[in-house]
């Protein structure tokens, strides 16, 4: 991880830069182990070569996220993080596709006091 996030509000921003710059062992630096997926189709994945292969399919897919973060109900070990986001990539036909959705994901604070997502829940509402 390029900096040991110590604060889990800014989990949402460090995804967004680290997809958008195509960095994809950035993006799983902020995977706690175990840590669980659901993509933007519903399906969830587990494992971090499943996590691999869809961080990398979708810069492939020249994806391009925006999140907002909305809420950040944090305690001593976990944290809630409400998060709305847009995700634009290319489809399979070529075409420039944006689904959008609220996400409530969890962090987790590991050993060495960095946060981390435990689950992402990115479920669409376009």
């Amino acid at each position: 991880m390029k900096s040991a996030i110590t604060d889990p509000a800014l989990l949402p921003g460090a995804f967004e830069d680290a997809l958008n710059g195509g960095d994809v062992e950035g993006v799983l630096a902020l995977f706690a182990p175990g840590a669980t997926m659901r993509t933007p189709a519903g399906e969830v994945i587990a494992g971090h070569e499943a996590l691999r292969r869809e961080i990398s399919g979708t810069v492939a897919a020249r994806g391009r996220l925006t999140n907002i973060p909305r809420h950040t109900l944090r305690g001593a070990e976990a944290a809630l993080l409400v998060t709305d986001w847009t995700l634009e990539v290319t489809a399979p036909d070529g075409e420039r596709v944006a689904p959008t959705g609220t996400t409530a994901n969890v962090a987790c604070r590991g050993v060495d006091g960095c946060w981390r997502f435990a689950v992402l829940n990115p479920l669409g509402t376009a």
